[in-house]
């Protein structure tokens, strides 16, 4: 292939992948406008319109913000790639450095300030008009700089190590170097997942035992039905950031936590509480994580092993206007490349990946339905999709690309009518 070639390949794939996502786009907002004045039959008294109209204006302020980072995110990849502003910064950077690993981690620090900087007033926007003005947001100015500051330095302490380690892997190790960067990912990632619960959450909320002695012992009789052991049932004071709810269980072995939102607490009723922690109990029966992890496994080892492929091949950094440069910067500029221009060509299989985390709902579903009442998690879901204004009715075709989620209707329809 010329790199004129893939130029066009590029410029092809970005254009369609972006009219895709535009047009997804605007057939959720017309379906969901369009349906903004009747409460679904499914859900006919059982949701106010006041609140079906709520969560239908807050999908909308969304994807109308959407849509403006999409349009953003794509000129800013145009910019950096063909419009030459990657090998600008490339080589002011060589100048400053030279040649080698510190040139590589401070081309993706670069990189990543430039993306933060751009794309900062629509995170701020986000967060502090549109959720405010929905009555979902409890982030405060302090707080937010205090979680950029946490966030960075993790960012840089684990992100720092693992990027140098990839680097000098992908200098040293020949032309099987995308397996020994597979194997150091791989051992971070669940490194990290292990150390998440009791080392990183903490860093950003508070954990405190669950106290309610009615609801400890409820909880504690469905693990022991469901034969799950955990580290302990624990509450986290989400209600300090947001309006949203929700439960989770998290780490390995011993490691294992269960965390309910403060918010879940003070909305739901002790059994549809249990309900809702059966389908997440219903992920671990299933081993819904192992299989994540292990397809998240199997198509980075399948990325690497292309990016080994193109690692030496001069039009792939010609065609995105960039050199190649000596053997640790080429290694650099093609893993950071490699990262943003893989996702336009991707995101048409979207559509494989959410039938995929779908199976897992409805499987997950399904078992709550087993451990506990199915009507208390209809009616958990019910509150849940209300309280946090998610849309009952979203273009079926929007939703196959991007929601993890099966929409309202079709997952208690597979619960049945309480």
């Amino acid at each position: 292939m010329t790199p004129s070639q893939f130029t066009l390949l590029f410029l092809l794939a970005l254009a369609l992948t972006t009219a895709l996502r535009l047009w997804l786009d605007m057939r959720h907002l017309r379906h969901v406008i369009v349906h903004r004045n009747r409460v679904p039959a499914d859900f006919a008294g059982r949701i106010e319109l006041a609140d079906h109209r709520k969560a239908a204006d807050y999908t909308v302020a969304k994807v109308r913000l959407g849509m403006i980072e999409i349009a953003i995110d794509t000129l800013m990849l145009l910019i950096l790639t063909i419009g030459g502003a990657l090998g600008m910064i490339d080589q002011a950077l060589r100048a400053l450095l030279g040649s080698g690993y510190l040139h590589g981690l401070a081309l993706f620090a670069c990189v990543g300030v430039v993306g933060f900087v751009i794309g900062l007033p629509a995170s701020l926007y986000r967060t502090f008009s549109l959720e405010a003005r929905f009555g979902f947001n409890k982030l405060t100015w302090p707080l937010w700089f205090v979680d950029l500051a946490k966030g960075t330095a993790l960012t840089v302490l684990i992100g720092g190590p693992l990027l140098f380690a990839v680097l000098w892997l992908m200098d040293v190790m020949g032309r099987s170097w995308w397996l020994y960067v597979w194997l150091v990912w791989l051992g971070t990632n669940l490194l990290v997942l292990f150390l998440y619960p009791t080392v990183i959450a903490p860093l950003f909320n508070k954990f405190t035992p669950l106290e309610d002695a009615s609801l400890k012992s409820r909880i504690e009789t469905l693990l022991t039905r469901c034969g799950f052991t955990s580290s302990g049932l624990f509450v986290m004071d989400g209600s300090k950031r947001s309006a949203h709810g929700n439960a989770y269980f998290t780490g390995f072995g011993r490691a294992k936590r269960i965390v309910f939102f403060d918010t879940l607490l003070e909305k739901l009723a002790p059994q549809e509480i249990e309900a809702v922690l059966a389908h997440e109990l219903g992920h671990f029966k299933h081993r819904h994580v192992i299989k994540r992890i292990a397809l998240s496994g199997v198509l980075s080892l399948a990325f690497l092993w292309l990016l080994g492929q193109l690692i030496d091949q001069t039009w792939f950094f010609a065609g995105l206007k960039v050199g190649a440069g000596d053997t640790a910067s080429g290694a650099a500029m093609g893993l950071l490349l490699f990262s943003m221009v893989l996702p336009v060509f991707l995101f048409p299989l979207a559509p494989l990946t959410s039938a995929f985390s779908r199976r897992h709902e409805y499987e997950a579903d399904a078992y709550a339905a087993k451990q506990t009442n199915a009507a208390d998690l209809i009616t958990a879901l019910v509150k849940l999709y209300r309280d946090n204004a998610a849309t009952l009715t979203p273009d079926p075709l929007h939703s196959l690309f991007h929601d993890s989620h099966p929409p309202a209707s079709q997952r208690i329809a597979r619960l049945g009518t309480p």
